[in-house]
């Protein structure tokens, strides 16, 4: 693949991903809805992991924490394995809302996708293998090592 190639494709699934961004829900900010989808896929994590995950500092992150437990998303739990360690943790509510964005999120593309030629959507399922694996390399690169 070219360096052309490579930065076209580059450009049109940020565009995309921009995009898709836009569509979803705006009853929280998009720091706290990529909070919970981080605890969501990771399981609890402690503050200061989640503010380096989320590219903020761990002060704006704990007020982040104390806004979203006040709402029942989330809860703070002792760690067995090291009893000075506080977790954040997803509660039923915190999931359910996950998942009710993620669908909104999908039925969003999937109403996209309706527009496509069948060529185009078929291009597009043979790429599928290939967006999965991006999709894990990009977690992967963001999130760090599970705790």
């Amino acid at each position: 693949m070219s360096r052309e190639d490579t930065a076209a494709l580059g450009a049109a699934l940020y565009g995309l991903a921009t995009r898709a961004a836009r569509r979803l829900p705006r009853d929280m900010s998009l720091t706290s809805a990529a909070t919970l989808a981080t605890l969501d896929r990771t399981g609890p994590r402690r503050i200061t992991d989640l503010a380096a995950v989320e590219g903020i500092t761990q002060p704006a992150m704990t007020t982040l924490v104390r806004v979203m437990e006040e709402a029942g998303l989330v809860e703070r739990r002792g760690d067995r394995s090291d009893k000075r360690v506080t977790l954040v943790c997803l509660t039923e509510a915190g999931a359910s809302y996950v998942r009710q964005r993620r669908q909104a999120g999908v039925h969003a593309f999937e109403r996209l996708l309706g527009e496509l030629t069948g060529d185009e959507v078929e291009a597009l399922v043979a790429a599928l293998p290939a967006l999965k694996h991006l999709a894990e390399l990009e977690s992967q690169d963001r999130e760090g090592p599970k705790r």
